[in-house]
């Protein structure tokens, strides 16, 4: 069952209770418990605070509103059951930037077991697919499944779809009028965090407007590769994943390009060869025509990268503060920003070949590996909106606020 300690999927069995969570937790990062001397507001002792809040995303509504979609445990979120399931269903919620706060999420998607994490993608023509993890009436412990809906959350489909059955740690981005679903499958025991195990492969299924499987593709088949990022422009997809190395503590992050309307997909590359696990994001630039990548390494160092629309990397920046695991990155123009671990938001400063990090400023809201998204207000205020234990938590950034980076931001 989704999200339940002593129900293992077949693959990932053999793992003693005591070392794991779940197979879920154990597919989407292995086991992180908040420890009890820094426990957020709202968690309890021993408990992976994805269990609580876990996946956030947006897309733009009529009349200037913006949704913004989470996972949660119910509202505030109860964490996991009295079984130690996690019972996450998938709420909406409006933004606009006349808005001080999002307004009351409702229900969107509520099924036995959890649904998260959600993430999110809005084509060129305004549909809406929500793709997540669920562990109702699946014969995989979970299936990666998608719903789509229409600009004003019209829903397209009756019921979930499969994407794959016991798919996992699935994200979606569109392309065009493409929806691309990236997601890993199986499970192969042993390495990763804490000894947990790894993915074994990443895949892509790509989608049109109404919903309809257009194609499958195969990017790292039966590979000790997973945890699947993408993101979208006008006609590719940037993939970035992370690889297994025998006997290490840290991963690879590679990357490839991908073209939905004829299949093609770049050879991998490298972006990174002492990876912290997990900890990586990518966006994408419109003003530039780049794909962000932001990510740590195993030092504690972050890193970022600027690639083209070929795949190529343009630009490099090989020190800056860590970067949170599953925070959002805001693009704003030529300009970009993302929380770092020390409980800042980093301003990097973009151009077609470079990045800099321009400052940072002080956060007023918690960064938890949960997930979190910026929405621009204005050109110089950013809302932000942050999943943790107690519920979310938003803030505004007022950007001209920001400090220049010290020399130990820069490595110097």
């Amino acid at each position: 069952m989704r999200g339940t300690i002593g129900a293992m999927a077949p693959w990932h069995a053999a793992l003693a209770l005591a070392a794991a969570l779940s197979w879920a937790t154990a597919a989407q990062g292995g086991a992180i418990p908040a420890t009890e001397a820094a426990l957020p507001a709202g968690a309890r002792p021993g408990v992976d605070l994805r269990a609580y809040m876990h996946g956030i995303g947006a897309a733009a509504g009529p009349g200037g509103l913006t949704y913004v979609f989470f996972s949660s445990a119910g509202l505030p979120p109860r964490g996991p059951d009295r079984n130690r399931n996690w019972t996450h269903d998938i709420y909406v919620a409006a933004w606009s930037p006349a808005r001080p706060m999002l307004g009351k999420p409702r229900l969107l998607v509520a099924q036995k077991e959890a649904q998260e994490p959600v993430s999110v993608a809005q084509n060129a023509a305004g549909r809406i697919m929500l793709t997540f993890e669920d562990g109702s009436d699946t014969v995989n412990t979970v299936s990666q499944r998608y719903r789509l809906y229409t600009r004003d959350l019209q829903p397209q489909q009756a019921r979930s779809i499969d994407v794959r059955a016991g798919g996992h740690s699935g994200h979606v981005a569109a392309v065009g009028d493409r929806f691309v679903v990236f997601y890993a499958d199986d499970w192969v025991d042993g390495g990763g965090v804490d000894d947990l195990g790894t993915g074994n492969g990443v895949y892509l299924k790509t989608y049109d407007g109404k919903g309809r499987l257009l194609r499958s593709d195969d990017v790292a088949r039966r590979q000790r590769e997973w945890w699947p990022l993408l993101a979208g422009s006008r006609d590719a997809a940037l993939l970035v994943w992370q690889q297994y190395i025998p006997g290490e503590t840290h991963a690879r992050l590679k990357a490839a390009l991908f073209r939905p309307a004829d299949g093609t997909l770049s050879a991998a590359q490298v972006l990174s060869d002492r990876l912290k696990y997990y900890t990586y994001g990518v966006a994408y630039v419109p003003a530039l025509e780049r794909f962000l990548v932001v990510g740590t390494s195993d030092a504690g160092t972050g890193f970022a990268r600027l690639l083209d629309d070929d795949g190529q990397v343009r630009a490099t920046l090989d020190c800056m503060p860590a970067s949170v695991r599953e925070a959002g990155i805001a693009v704003a123009g030529e300009a970009a920003y993302t929380p770092s671990q020390d409980g800042r938001l980093l301003h990097l400063a973009l151009s077609a070949d470079r990045i800099t990090l321009r400052g940072s400023q002080p956060s007023p809201i918690p960064w938890t590996y949960q997930g979190s998204l910026g929405l621009v207000r204005s050109p110089s205020v950013l809302h932000w909106v942050a999943l943790t234990p107690s519920g979310l938590q938003e803030a505004d950034f007022d950007l001209a606020r920001a400090t220049p980076p010290t020399p130990a931001d820069l490595c110097h």
